[in-house]
Formats: C-alpha cells, sequence, structure tokens
C-alpha cells in the first residue's frame, strides 16, 4: 500500500465525509489529492519524433496543499522572491495567536486571518516608522501557517523584515539599536492591536460564536494580561535563507509524504520533529504518532487553505505597488532594477533536481520527447 496522503484520502475519505458535514472547497481538495496525476485528470502524450517511444503524462491537481505535484511550483515561487530581495540583512519574526484562541478560528478562518495579516503589518509598519526604532520603510514578506508539527492547529505567521529601509527622502536607513526591535513592545503592541480588531468585529457581528461565547469577552481581558509569543530571532546577514524554509510550507500541505512511515486499512503513522532539542547532539527528537483516516483527514483538513485566499502577503517595499521604492532601494545596495525570472519549465526543473535528462528524450535516439494529443479526462487509466 503507498505511503501517500493520496492513499489515505482514497481509502478513508468517503467515509469521513459520510459522517462530517464539509465545506465544498474542502470536498474539492479531497477529490484532487485523490485523482492527482491519474487519468481522471486527464494528460498528454510525449512522443519521440522518430516513433521510438510514446509516454503518457497525466496532469497534477496542482492543488495548494497537495504533497505531491507542488515541487515546481514552490521552486518557482522561490525564485520569484530571491529576485525581488533586498541584499541586506535581514530579520526574521514569528507571531503566534494564542491556542485559547483557536475555537474562534475554526468557526471564522477568513475574518481571523485577514485581523492576524492586519494586527502584525500595522505592528511592524508603526514601530519602523518611528524614529526612535528605524524611521523609514522596511520590506516585509509574511507567510501564515497554521499547523504545528503534529498537524494540531497552530495559527502563526512568519515575516521576513530587511534590517533598515527607506526614508521619505529615499535614503536607506538603518536600525537605531542593535536588537533592532524590543521584543516586549512587539508583543505588547501586537497583543493590543489584535484584541482590539477581534472586539470590533464582534461588535459588528462579523464573527460566529463558538458554545463559550458568554465567557469570550473575558477570555479576551485575560488574554490581554497575558504574554503572547512573539519570537525575534537573530539577524541574517541576507534573506534567502528564511524565504528557503518559508518556500518548503507555501504549497505542498502541512505534510510531506516521505514523512508518511505506514498506511493501513484503518490507520496511518507519520513521523514528525518534535520542538524540543535533543539534548546532546542538539538534534530535534523524531516522534512518530499513529491516527485513524478520520482523525488524520480531520487534522489535515483544517490546514487545506481556503480558495483565493492569499496566505502570502508583502507589504512595505515588498508589496507590489512599491516597484518603483523598491528599485529605488536595490540602486543603493547596488543591485539592477527588478526583473522577472525566466519561466521554469519542468523540463529544466527536472535536470536541475536530477541531473539528468532521461524523462525529456528518447531513450534510443536521444532527441527531446515532443508533446502530442492530448489524453482526454476518463475513469479508469488506459491499458499500458
Amino acid at each position: 500500500m503507498e505511503r501517500t496522503v493520496q492513499e489515505v484520502f482514497r481509502i478513508g475519505f468517503a467515509a469521513y465525509e459520510a459522517y462530517h458535514p464539509l465545506p465544498a472547497s474542502i470536498r474539492s481538495a479531497a477529490w484532487n489529492f485523490i485523482h492527482c496525476r491519474t487519468a481522471a485528470l486527464g494528460g498528454h502524450i510525449q512522443a519521440c519524433p522518430e516513433g521510438h517511444v510514446e509516454r503518457v503524462w497525466y496532469n497534477s491537481c496542482k492543488h495548494r496543499a497537495c504533497p505531491q505535484c507542488n515541487q515546481i511550483q514552490i521552486e518557482r515561487w522561490l525564485e520569484f522572491q530571491q529576485a525581488r530581495l533586498l541584499d541586506c540583512a535581514h530579520h526574521h519574526i514569528i507571531f503566534t495567536l494564542p491556542h485559547e484562541l483557536n475555537g474562534l478560528w475554526v468557526l471564522n478562518r477568513t475574518v481571523m486571518t485577514q485581523l492576524f495579516f492586519q494586527a502584525v503589518r500595522d505592528t511592524l509598519l508603526e514601530l519602523t516608522e518611528d524614529a526612535r526604532y528605524l524611521g523609514a520603510q522596511p520590506g516585509l514578506l509574511c507567510a501564515l501557517h497554521t499547523w504545528g508539527r503534529s498537524l494540531a492547529l497552530h495559527p502563526h505567521i512568519h515575516c521576513l523584515i530587511t534590517d533598515g529601509g527607506l526614508d521619505s527622502e529615499g535614503h536607506w536607513q538603518r536600525p537605531k539599536k542593535s536588537c533592532f526591535l524590543p521584543a516586549r513592545v512587539v508583543m505588547a503592541l501586537f497583543r493590543g492591536k489584535f484584541l482590539a480588531a477581534v472586539r470590533q468585529a464582534l461588535e459588528a457581528e462579523q464573527l460566529r460564536l463558538p458554545e463559550t461565547a458568554p465567557r469570550l469577552l473575558n477570555l479576551l481581558n485575560k488574554l490581554g494580561r497575558k504574554q503572547w509569543n512573539v519570537h525575534l530571532r537573530e539577524r541574517y546577514p541576507h534573506g534567502e535563507g528564511v524565504v528557503k524554509y518559508l518556500a518548503r510550507y507555501v504549497r505542498g500541505g502541512p505534510l510531506k509524504n516521505t514523512q508518511i512511515c505506514q498506511v493501513t486499512d484503518t490507520q496511518v503513522t507519520y513521523r514528525y520533529s518534535a520542538h524540543e532539542d535533543h539534548p546532546e547532539g542538539g538534534k530535534r527528537r523524531v516522534t512518530e504518532l499513529t491516527l485513524t483516516h478520520a482523525e488524520f483527514i480531520r487534522r489535515y483538513s483544517q490546514h487545506i487553505p481556503e480558495p483565493r485566499r492569499q496566505l502570502i502577503r508583502r507589504y512595505g517595499l515588498y508589496a507590489h505597488t512599491q516597484g518603483e521604492r523598491l528599485t529605488q532601494a536595490r540602486a543603493q545596495w547596488g543591485q539592477p532594477p527588478l526583473q522577472r525570472p525566466a519561466f521554469l519549465d519542468w523540463q529544466s526543473y527536472y535536470l536541475q533536481v536530477t541531473g539528468h535528462r532521461e524523462a525529456t528524450v528518447c531513450p534510443v535516439c536521444g532527441q527531446p520527447l515532443q508533446a502530442q494529443e492530448r489524453v482526454a479526462r476518463r475513469a479508469h487509466d488506459p491499458p499500458s
């Protein structure tokens, strides 16, 4: 039995769907997972121009949460972001919502996501505009992750922010303090902005309330006195390392197929790295977890992004509307004007990953395979 997310959904989703009311987006995503790279999605024939060989290539579903087909999409996203990065030091900041708000998150993913991004953006831009800390506009790249390592719900935003920014006169300014931004100030401001936004959304009746709604206001007051988890990582000499880290989570879902150890008719076992470091070697402790298909599908489904919902957002100099300012900043770092990288086709990606071209050329004469007729969608694979 294959050890893939696709196999788990193929075996268990019909039974799970029968007992759980699901939105259309989740049912559509599950259908894509199950039929990715099968005849159900159609495909095309790659053939040698001399007629030596023909191969059927089935289409990928290209869903953002499918771990099977999106490696080339990740690489394309990574190349695009790396082309935009300023050649300066960057900081990595992680904002995490308290788990007490998970119930509100589950019922209001769209609104809570928007409030989360707004609070992070406003916190960082307000502090960096302050002359005590920077007095300039930095570049911000923010990515939302909703999962912990065990697939539990754990909403947090990773932020990549430039170590400096462009002031109103077009000059590059460096941080005034060695710590860039004080952690306690960032945490307190973010906490206040997010809680205020939630209260405002409640007054406007924009949020669905959990069963504990009568205690929600008390919970918000309690959270206002609590320390929130805002982690300011060390300063990096460039931003490429953090962007590569974020790229692994842009597409492909919260779990890779290589993490799955076993799939049976009723259960799935997968491994993940615990957050605690190993006491001796400093390596992360690998933990295995066995779940029923239903529980695995439930956990995985809560991290499937909503259609047309952006999980990666750019602000400040990295915003799509700030091309002129970004070009001005690039010039001060000796970088050429912004240019979009060349489109990465699958043949080039295959060569880049494997170092050879045997899947793209005829094994007999060595000529490149050419796309021939399309293969229509069908319920079953044709005979080999």
